[in-house]
């Protein structure tokens, strides 16, 4: 079972290295095995750019550079690196790292420390850009829905955003058009804390019942970044740290055990390519 880095994963990624990254020059930058995609800029074009604070758009991350201008004083804008985790990355960042090893494809040495992506599937990303609307950042990033913690994510927008839409509720919810960062572990729980059964068709989800799906989305996914994100393989955080939220799911990853409200097995389905754990009587379709 794999499971991605998903928004809990990259935000507590973010709050776990921005601070100590900030202002930070870069020094020099190695390239490992390919990634998805070519970085997009020659690497010695980085030397000399500041760091500035890194943000999240969904599961990627920014980092914006810049550099002093001709006057010494003002600041120019050189664009900023786009980061993706992929199926298995994570970030570190510290003052001294081991010996790149064969998972190690993409290394940022700078005056505050090295920041190091490790990816054993190399599905990950690390791609420049001018900003984030232009280029592959603008391009990755145009079709992605409203963060989870946005004043216009509600019950409403859900309902008329599902208006019509045939597939099961749970694969509309990953789909990211919608709102970002329910991946498939906090769609599983959220759906079940929502007593919503994944497999309902997804524009027969009622006003209420989606503004009780948004409600628990958002408490899951608080609740996931508060205790360090899932971990179930290759997961750190910026610091070397496991997250802890997969000790504590009330469906994923349980097929077959008892429900821990109504004691009915977990079942196990398979929904576009992706495991799918819900409860068939606490939650209704």
């Amino acid at each position: 079972m794999v499971c991605m880095p998903e928004l809990p994963e990259v935000e507590v990624t973010r709050l776990s290295l921005v601070d100590r990254i900030l202002g930070a020059r870069v020094q020099a930058v190695r390239l490992g095995k390919p990634l998805r995609w070519p970085l997009g800029r020659p690497v010695d074009e980085l030397t000399g750019c500041e760091v500035g604070a890194v943000s999240r758009r969904g599961k990627y991350l920014w980092f914006p550079l810049s550099r002093l201008g001709p006057d010494g004083i003002g600041r120019l804008d050189e664009g900023g690196l786009l980061v993706h985790l992929g199926m298995s990355g994570s970030l570190g960042f510290a003052d001294q790292l081991p010996p790149p090893g064969p998972h190690d494809h993409f290394e940022m040495q700078t005056s505050q420390g090295v920041l190091r992506l490790t990816d054993p599937r190399r599905f990950g990303a690390v791609l420049w850009g001018p900003s984030l609307h232009e280029g592959w950042p603008g391009k990755l990033l145009s079709g992605l829905g409203l963060e989870p913690f946005d004043a216009g994510l509600t019950g409403r927008h859900v309902h008329e955003r599902l208006r019509g839409r045939r597939v099961p509720v749970k694969q509309a919810l990953l789909a990211g058009d919608i709102v970002v960062g329910a991946g498939n572990i906090y769609a599983c729980e959220a759906l079940f804390r929502s007593g919503i059964d994944p497999r309902l068709a997804a524009g027969k989800l009622s006003r209420p019942r989606a503004q009780k799906l948004v409600d628990e989305v958002q408490a899951v996914l608080r609740q996931a970044m508060a205790m360090g994100g899932s971990s179930l393989k290759d997961f750190k955080d910026a610091h070397g740290s496991q997250g802890h939220f997969q000790l504590s799911t009330m469906v994923y990853g349980r097929a077959g055990e008892p429900c821990r409200v109504c004691g009915t097995p977990i079942r196990r389905v398979v929904q576009g390519q992706r495991s799918t754990f819900f409860c068939p009587s606490c939650q209704k379709r």
